[in-house]
């Protein structure tokens, strides 16, 4: 039983999604309900790359009110004058740098911190939240057990927000809510065919709402 529950909000992570298609895929998930962030990740692309795949979805990102974060290229994210930045190594030195640097003009975020301890001595370093969950790593139908209870644990004990993410089916958004966790994160649920990417928005966002209707009653 959470005591104060919160209405967890959707993140994008486009992880999926290949040059061709992901404008188009991005413009259909934004206008199909509510996304708090979308974080772009270079999914394997050379720096130029990722610089002209980022550089058409960033401001796409923002005109419909969500957050702009860029994954592990901090100078796409100045040039591209993203709203954060994440960093997916795990790395504490890189993750308490790119706070000092950044923050609080862009949020900073991170992931990779596997175990409690590495998660506890990342949260010191005071990012804007952690993520739990590995970009590329929701081949399953069900979200990691692992990282359900790394979520429920860090959202009982720790102020600063995480980001769960759910593996490929949407429905799994019920339990990643269960963990407390203010954010949950989809990347092959939504986008795994692009084609249905607005729906599966609309539908994530029904499922939000349905868990905050019946645990706030």
């Amino acid at each position: 039983m959470i005591a104060d529950p919160i209405r967890p909000r959707l993140v994008l992570v486009t992880t999926p999604l290949g040059d061709a298609e992901a404008e188009a895929a991005l413009k259909a998930a934004l206008s199909g309900g509510d996304v708090a962030s979308v974080i772009l990740d270079p999914a394997g692309r050379d720096a130029d790359g990722f610089q002209r795949f980022a550089e058409k979805l960033v401001p796409l990102i923002q005109a419909a009110g969500a957050a702009a974060v860029i994954a592990d290229d901090t100078r796409s994210a100045g040039r591209l004058r993203a709203d954060g930045i994440h960093l997916t190594g795990g790395d504490l030195a890189a993750l308490g740098e790119a706070v000092e640097r950044f923050a609080p003009k862009l949020i900073v975020g991170g992931s990779g911190f596997e175990t409690r301890h590495d998660a506890l001595e990342a949260g010191e370093r005071l990012p804007d939240y952690l993520f739990f969950g590995r970009f590329g790593g929701d081949a399953a139908a069900e979200v990691h057990p692992k990282n359900l209870r790394m979520a429920e644990w860090w959202a009982e004990i720790v102020e600063i927000p995480c980001i769960l993410m759910i593996g490929r089916d949407i429905a799994g958004i019920g339990a990643a809510c269960s963990t407390g966790a203010e954010f949950v994160a989809a990347a092959a649920a939504v986008f795994a065919d692009p084609d249905r990417a607005g729906e599966m928005v609309a539908q994530a966002n029904a499922l939000l709402d349905a868990w905050f209707d019946k645990v706030a009653a």
